[in-house]
């Protein structure tokens, strides 16, 4: 199975998406983390949810932190008040960092911790000067305005 992949020809047919690629190329070079296991759901237009299995976790040992287009997950376990003898430990309590990259003007507006979970909820907010915007079309050769 092949494990790279080759974005160059792309770069020759597009105009400004350089970044994406380069976000591409990033995400395959880094592998997947397996832990911890995380969906990412499409709440709707535009909204999104990162839902992640942290069982064992509690709000303090958790912290979310968003810098510019990347949002960073981490749980650090603290040490219990007493040590426990195990036969079997299948439920895994070690100190993760997660990294996701944003797409530009997305923010988390919240999150939570319920059954295990934890729930980051997002939302792109577009500025208005960035939306779409229809041009009308008039008849005859545009000209430009005089100052």
């Amino acid at each position: 199975m092949r494990t790279t992949f080759d974005f160059s020809p792309f770069y020759r047919d597009t105009v400004g998406f350089d970044r994406v690629f380069h976000m591409l190329d990033t995400a395959v070079s880094q592998g997947s983390q397996g832990y911890p296991p995380y969906n990412i759901e499409k709440a709707g237009d535009d909204t999104y949810r990162i839902v992640m299995a942290v069982a064992g976790f509690s709000e303090a040992e958790l912290s979310i932190t968003q810098k510019e287009e990347e949002l960073l997950v981490t749980g650090k376990a603290q040490p219990g008040a007493e040590e426990k003898e195990y036969l079997y430990r299948g439920i895994a309590a070690r100190e993760f960092e997660r990294r996701f990259q944003l797409a530009d003007h997305v923010k988390v507006v919240g999150a939570g911790l319920a059954n295990g979970l934890l729930t980051i909820e997002l939302k792109r907010e577009i500025p208005e000067e960035k939306k779409a915007r229809a041009i009308r079309i008039e008849s005859g050769i545009p000209r430009l305005s005089k100052q």
